[in-house]
Formats: structure tokens, sequence, C-alpha cells
């Protein structure tokens, strides 16, 4: 009789999606928490972004100020917002995945010595 291969041994599927053994599935609240985290990031940081971008090139529209001078201001507007939305992003994300200010473990204590 032939030998089963090790793989037609496993019973569940733990490691499936390249998650550690043991960690098991996330939970719907789980899945919904990132959802909205994610798209708290990219809200906030597209709003931060355009209210950079208008703070460094809105003089240029604002005050008609000639080509020479308004491409530099444009360009750097907008480099500084792109770099300002990659920054917001992942240090949403980054805080979010850390777990910083989540809930406390004794609800309507405000102190950890409390």
């Amino acid at each position: 009789m032939p030998r089963r291969a090790y793989a037609c041994l496993t019973r569940d599927m733990e490691n499936h999606g390249g998650r550690a053994s043991g960690s098991g599935r996330r939970s719907q609240a789980q899945r919904d928490a990132i959802t909205v985290e994610i798209g708290y990031a990219l809200c906030s940081a597209a709003f931060a972004a355009a209210l950079v971008f208008g703070a460094v090139a809105g003089p240029a529209f604002v005050f008609g100020l000639s080509g020479g001078t308004r491409h530099p201001l444009v360009v750097s507007g907008a480099a500084v917002a792109s770099v300002l939305f990659v920054v917001r992003v992942v240090s949403v994300l980054v805080r979010f995945g850390r777990g910083v200010g989540a809930q406390p473990s004794h609800p309507g204590r405000t102190s950890p010595d409390s």
C-alpha cells in the first residue's frame, strides 16, 4: 500500500494563508476593525496632504505668481504632500498594529495603577 504524502495527513488548515501555526483565523470584528483603520488612515492622510499642498502651492495661485515661481512651488508642494501621505498612512497602521490607544483591560479605570 502506498504511503500518503505528509500534506494529506493534516486535518485542518492552520497555516493556510501564511499565518503562523496557532494564530487561528481573525474574527469578523477584527477584519472590520482593520478595514475601518485602513479607511481612516487613507482619508486622514489625504486630508493632511491636501492641506500641506494648499499651504505650499496655494500662494502661487492666490497671488498670481509667474510660471518661473509657480512651477517650483507646485512641484515642492506635491513632493511634500506625497511624503506626508505615505508617512501618515504608515504611522496610523503601525500604531493600530501595536495596539496603542486600545481599550483598557479594566473598563472604567483610567490609570494602570488602579
